[in-house]
């Protein structure tokens, strides 16, 4: 059962505690903007009233967060993420030396985002119960309206050179979750908590594409069970 625990955004949800809306109806996920269909469209999005007062390069941060979620990091160029931050070009080249440096950017506000959720349940809770409620709350990220796969995958796929810091961040973020179950699985008494961190691993990948492409439903039960087959294993 999901515990009510606290999700992403600072708000309570007994749904899922990666703090999704759900598909079935409109909303807002992780990414923030959203239309009724989960879409975005090519034209130009001009900041908020409220958007207007936050510091540039958060405004920038934000805009690239939405974009290059829901449209692809090459799809975009600067043009486009200065005129939706409403900034100047001189704004954004203070606060970055290249697009890549922006890209990076909104990556470590994903790596944030799901550290804060997924850190506070692996110490809050016996080892078993923590591995299954992180589990339960990414099978609920993947049925948060607009849900695109992982940022990291997703922009991995676009940067081959596993050199560059883009690439470089993503493995980060890997290690960071190989790291967390596989300390998991060591409180637990698992046989091969270092193997088996890596069955884990591999499931998160799957859940990520799963979630986009197939039924979130039926791919969320085909998870759970998987998870408790290989954290139960002694």
């Amino acid at each position: 059962m999901v515990r009510a625990v606290r999700g992403w955004g600072g708000r309570s949800h007994c749904s899922g505690p990666y703090g999704g809306e759900g598909r079935s109806r409109p909303g807002r996920g992780h990414n923030e903007e959203v239309s009724i269909t989960g879409q975005t469209t090519n034209a130009t999005r001009r900041p908020t009233e409220a958007e207007r007062e936050l510091p540039p390069r958060e405004r920038l941060v934000r805009a690239a967060s939405r974009l290059f979620y829901y449209e692809g990091v090459r799809a975009i160029g600067v043009e486009r993420l200065i005129a939706e931050a409403g900034v100047t070009k001189a704004t954004f080249y203070r606060h970055f030396a290249s697009k890549d440096d922006l890209v990076v950017a909104y990556l470590l506000t994903k790596d944030a985002y799901y550290r804060a959720v997924a850190e506070p349940l692996a110490a809050g809770h016996p080892p078993a119960e923590a591995v299954d409620l992180i589990f339960e709350a990414i099978a609920e990220h993947a049925r948060e309206r607009g849900f695109r796969g992982s940022p990291f995958m997703n922009a991995a796929a676009e940067y081959p050179d596993a050199g560059h810091p883009v690439r470089r961040l993503v493995a980060s973020h890997r290690d960071w979750l190989r790291t967390l179950f596989q300390d998991l699985l060591d409180r637990l008494g698992h046989a091969d908590p270092q193997s088996a961190a890596g069955a884990l691993l591999m499931l998160y990948d799957g859940a990520m594409v799963a979630g986009y492409l197939d039924d979130s439903t039926a791919a969320r039960t085909t998870l759970l069970d998987a998870v408790r087959l290989i954290r139960s294993a002694r």
